[in-house]
């Protein structure tokens, strides 16, 4: 998938543009509980067990103080909760859907 020609922070969500108009707005709570790192989600064996990750999935008032891009492929949210560890891919974004 394409990089979005913009990204930024607007309020407490990540907003990304892409080329062809489409835009998407996450919420940072949202993103910090569905983070796709070891640390947040656990690590998946040889044998489809899951070991390790987070128990906790409410993340209200965690907000994204930055982020920084990943080659031309992802980017790295880092949260004021000091959660910095997941890499965000631009299609695991486009698949994230709000429940709000």
């Amino acid at each position: 998938m394409e990089a979005p020609e913009k990204i930024d922070l607007v309020g407490e969500f990540l907003a990304l543009r892409w080329k062809d108009g489409t835009e998407l707005f996450l919420e940072s709570h949202y993103l910090r509980a569905n983070s796709p790192s070891a640390e947040q989600a656990g690590e998946t064996d040889i044998f489809g067990r899951i070991s390790g990750g987070s128990e906790l999935r409410q993340y209200e008032g965690v907000s994204i103080r930055r982020f920084e891009r990943v080659g031309n492929y992802a980017v790295r949210l880092l949260f004021s909760d000091g959660h910095g560890s997941g890499i965000y891919s631009w299609d695991y974004l486009s698949s994230l859907q709000p429940t709000e």
